[in-house]
């Protein structure tokens, strides 16, 4: 457990990413070499009917197996999505970041979306696409911007004229920052908003870019 509550915190002070999620890895084994010992010792004080020791060898069980779970259930969810950390409702033309691009100066992951990105994400995630709204751009951007604020995001900049609004939404546990570009734009007689968000580290962002981006629309659609 302390391995694991560690890994975050080191990662903000500045432990190397790679050091932080073997923590995370050890942590795992850790907590199944745990597990394994407390069902041995579970066993031997069953069988010698010393129930307080076979308790408390239970809960050893149960407490190495959640700790080997959580490492676990992220590497499971890094494997159910496609490696990528650069996320777009419109394909074609993604959003654009302008303010935002100094505060990534030094991130390793850069701004440009190779074609491989696009494609690796219309497999992996069919189901982003652009928000229509039967309101005018000057009543939806108000709307887009007020749901970026509630979600906690850090407004780099918000240009009602341009119909842009950049932020910056940071992690829980690690702090991992993430940069999101929000484009409203007129569609007919109503509006369309797209989203674009992308991590500044890592190769995979484990999903968390496309729930980000299904939480802000389905939050400015209700």
């Amino acid at each position: 457990m302390v391995l694991l509550a560690l890994a975050g915190p080191a990662y903000r002070v500045g432990v190397p990413l790679p050091a932080a999620f073997t923590l995370l890895r050890w942590g795992a084994y850790v907590g199944l070499t745990g597990a394994l010992a407390s069902a041995l010792v579970a066993v031997y004080h069953g069988a010698r009917k010393t129930r307080g020791p076979m308790y408390l060898a239970a809960a050893g069980l149960v407490l190495g197996l959640v700790v080997a779970l959580i490492p676990y259930r992220l590497q499971r969810q890094a494997q159910a999505v496609p490696p990528i950390h650069d996320i777009s409702t419109d394909l074609e033309n993604p959003p654009t970041f302008v303010a935002v691009v100094p505060l990534r100066a030094d991130a390793p992951n850069s701004l440009d979306r190779p074609t491989a990105v696009t494609e690796q994400q219309r497999k992996g995630y069919p189901d982003l696409a652009p928000l229509t709204l039967g309101i005018p751009t000057t009543a939806a951007f108000p709307r887009a911007l007020t749901v970026a604020r509630q979600m906690g995001w850090e407004i780099v900049v918000a240009d009602e004229a341009s119909g842009r609004i950049e932020a910056t939404d940071t992690t829980r546990w690690f702090g991992f920052k993430d940069d999101v570009v929000v484009r409203v734009m007129p569609w007919g007689a109503g509006s369309r908003v797209d989203v674009r968000s992308v991590s500044r580290v890592g190769r995979s962002d484990i999903g968390t870019n496309a729930r980000r981006i299904r939480a802000f629309l389905a939050a400015v659609q209700s």
